[in-house]
């Protein structure tokens, strides 16, 4: 079995996928979201790729572990409680397995993600279209 090799994560190889969120979790507008996916491992727990999302407002609900770096644009993020927190180009972050609130692109917004999907034996490489 050949060694496992370094991966780049080239900021915009290859066409991304677009998509827009299910109408049920949309709050205002109904944003394309785009993404491109540069790595994800055997079993699609492990993931990294870049996101980009237009203007709007939607409920997030998150089964994984997503570290962020904003590339560009402006989004608010709101938990449950009301607990808002803005996050700018150049900002890290992490999102933890558990969190519920809502994502507000305010500015179209470009990110870097990193996840890890522990899962239960259904991994989803959907997680990124939280």
């Amino acid at each position: 079995m050949p060694a496992p090799a370094v991966c780049r994560l080239d900021a915009t190889e290859g066409s991304g996928e677009e998509y827009f969120l299910p109408p049920e979790r949309l709050l205002e507008g109904n944003p394309r979201q785009t993404v491109w996916m540069h790595y994800t491992e055997g079993a699609g727990r492990f993931m990294a790729g870049i996101w980009h999302s237009e203007r709007g407002r939607w409920r997030i609900r998150y089964t994984e572990q997503e570290y962020c770096r904003v590339l560009e644009g402006v989004s608010v993020i709101t938990d449950e409680a009301g607990v808002a927190v803005t996050v700018r180009a150049g900002e890290e972050f992490v999102i933890p397995a558990g969190f519920e609130g809502t994502w507000e692109v305010v500015q179209p917004t470009r990110k870097r993600f990193v996840i890890y999907e522990p899962g239960d034996g259904s991994p989803s490489p959907e997680a990124f279209k939280k």
